[in-house]
């Protein structure tokens, strides 16, 4: 009962949140941003920009949390400026002096003594904001920094020790898994990486799935081709791009048949990024039941984190690969559908695909 209490007011005050965008509130300015999953930009409430559609809309309390999800700061609006209440003020002041030591070991213990908290109090508010601990927050830090220094040309040596890594062997290991391949394939990837693709009807509209030679990277649906085109320059802005209809007929026909509600004899391979919490979400909607849904509480509880259920949401919506991956059958604890990448609309549709309806 209590969890169902929780999830109501939270949608409320996701309703709440949202009339304030379309009202353009500036007095809810520094309380909360919105991302909008069409764009990949996130802004205070106040920004002059064109409002988007609902289902392309969440909610988060602090612009480090849109920018751990996979968002960047709206340039027009500048939501890093604002500063919320005197506790969310605090998170953000321990996101920034992560960010300035990330060369150092900044223990729970050292954050303790810099802010005036005992090391428990600190964690759990920083966990109860963010939905990871100051130690993953660093983490995902140092690999955004690597990703950036990478893709902009400098050497791995050079890259990583900017980031804050260290040189021995293990670091190097621990940051290939974390981004699929090793730092320097990153790097070279980055510029000449070939992503093959191909498009196509579906009955959730055009269809795009994109390729690396190890496995589909990619799934994406839009109104058009050149939305779809769009969307993967954003995800893969240094690689490649080439039609390949042919080559990836086999992989989409079988996706076709799975978003019908049928079992394929074998996974379709995935060469995807990803947190070790973003896999362990996405791992747990593979063994639902065609057209059957589980809560994002559930899901949360599943993992062992029961009270990351808004990190559970956005994990899911940050899901590279659709149906393959079905996040789309995780819901709101009342049965809603909530937040989908690709529209409400077609999380709706697949689910009753599932059902043969």
């Amino acid at each position: 009962m209590a969890v169902s209490t929780l999830t109501n007011e939270s949608a409320h005050g996701d309703e709440s949140r949202w009339h304030a965008v379309l009202r353009r509130d500036a007095a809810r300015d520094g309380e909360f941003v919105f991302a909008v999953s069409s764009t990949g930009v996130y802004c205070r409430p106040s920004c002059a920009a064109r409002r988007p559609r609902r289902e392309n809309v969440e909610f988060f309390p602090i612009p480090e949390a849109a920018e751990r999800a996979g968002y960047r700061a709206c340039l027009r609006c500048r939501p890093r400026a604002l500063s919320g209440n005197a506790e969310l003020k605090t998170v953000r002041a321990i996101c920034r002096y992560i960010e300035q030591h990330l060369d150092e070991p900044v223990t729970l213990d050292r954050l303790g003594r810099e802010f005036r908290q005992s090391p428990f109090h600190l964690q759990r508010k920083f966990k109860a904001v963010l939905g990871i601990t100051p130690r993953e927050y660093a983490d995902s830090c140092r690999l955004r920094m690597l990703k950036r220094n990478l893709q902009a040309g400098d050497s791995v040596t050079r890259a990583m020790y900017d980031a804050g890594y260290g040189s021995s062997s293990r670091l190097y290991e621990r940051t290939a898994s974390q981004l699929g391949m090793t730092p320097d394939k990153y790097r070279r990837g980055a510029i000449a990486a070939t992503i093959r693709y191909a498009c196509s009807d579906s009955p959730l509209g055009r269809m795009l799935i994109a390729a690396t030679e190890k496995g589909i990277c990619c799934i994406q649906f839009g109104k058009s081709d050149g939305e779809l085109l769009e969307g993967l320059k954003r995800e893969f802005p240094f690689a490649v791009r080439k039609q390949d209809e042919g080559g990836l007929r086999s992989w989409m026909s079988a996706l076709l048949k799975h978003m019908r509600g049928k079992n394929l004899d074998a996974a379709l391979p995935l060469d995807i990024r990803a947190t070790a919490f973003q896999r362990q979400v996405w791992t747990h909607p593979q063994p639902i039941p065609f057209g059957e849904t589980k809560s994002y509480s559930e899901v949360a509880k599943a993992i062992g984190q029961p009270r990351a259920c808004r990190a559970v949401a956005r994990a899911c919506a940050s899901n590279p690969v659709a149906v393959e991956i079905p996040c789309h059958r995780v819901v709101r604890e009342d049965g809603t559908m909530g937040g989908y990448r690709w529209g409400l609309g077609r999380k709706k549709a697949l689910l009753q695909l599932e059902k043969g309806l």
